[in-house]
């Protein structure tokens, strides 16, 4: 079957397309949103690379067996190839439409799906946008490949199921080998590379891992301009194989520490 986006399934090719849930490190409570003591269990002895988790939103370019692409948010598509009006949300698409044009002609036709994976921050993006520059200006950052070589089988299932199939490790992912060299080789920029470590020396409690986390990056590596605030929102962290990933935010575990210790404040002696 020869691929062609205008006969196809937008949504489910969407849904298949989706970058999917990256867990926290620590559980985090629905009600209250608070951190429970659970960490994901990394093995002792794996690598584990982390990277700067960038504050921004997250934005893909799909790249199609028939030499076309589409832009996309992280729920919806924004934009086609050779469309006049692009969905303006975000500033998404200004900021990547050129990439696109770029990678598309790099991309052999007839060979599946392959999807790019970026996070575009700065200008008016969210309110940590102050903290990467001072002068509205939008930048990007690539942090995830997905390919996809079994598109016409997945795409033949309920949208149900195409969800399913994503959120519970359908999509091929780049190693973190294959994520620099391919970076490399089409002069992208990906999210800050921070330290490499083993799964023995991540800290599991909810005091350690802070200090962990302020130590290791106190700053973020991707402000644009001297003025921008600076502050980064955490990172992420990840098997080379991407088999196990989480996420670790400052944001969650000052929440969380502030109010045990207002709690323990307030508790009688």
């Amino acid at each position: 079957m020869t691929f062609d986006v205008r006969t196809t399934d937008l949504e489910k090719l969407n849904s298949m397309t989706k970058y999917p849930s990256i867990e926290t490190f620590h559980q985090l409570n629905p009600q209250g949103g608070m951190l429970t003591d659970q960490s994901m269990a990394f093995a002792a002895g794996d690598t584990i690379h982390v990277t700067e988790k960038v504050d921004g939103t997250n934005a893909r370019i799909v790249l199609l067996p028939d030499g076309t692409y589409i832009i996309g948010s992280r729920e919806d598509y924004l934009h086609a190839r050779g469309d006049l009006i692009p969905n303006p949300s975000m500033s998404i698409v200004a900021t990547l439409r050129g990439e696109a044009d770029r990678l598309i002609e790099w991309s052999p036709r007839g060979e599946g799906v392959t999807v790019f994976y970026f996070e575009v921050f700065g200008g008016n993006v969210t309110a940590a946008s102050k903290q990467y520059t001072s002068q509205r200006e939008f930048s990007y950052r690539l942090f995830d490949i997905a390919r996809i070589d079994d598109y016409e089988s997945v795409l033949t299932r309920e949208r149900a199921q195409i969800s399913s199939w994503r959120e519970n490790g359908g999509q091929r992912w780049a190693g973190e080998e294959m994520l620099q060299a391919t970076a490399e080789q089409r002069k992208l920029n990906l999210t800050p590379r921070l330290h490499t470590m083993t799964g023995s020396s991540l800290p599991t409690e909810l005091e350690a891992t802070h200090a962990w986390l302020k130590e290791l990056c106190p700053r973020t590596q991707v402000a644009l301009d001297p003025a921008a605030g600076g502050r980064a929102e955490g990172v992420v962290i990840r098997t080379p194989d991407r088999a196990t990933i989480a996420k670790i935010r400052f944001e969650d575990y000052e929440r969380t520490l502030n109010r045990q210790n207002k709690g323990k404040a307030q508790r009688p002696a």
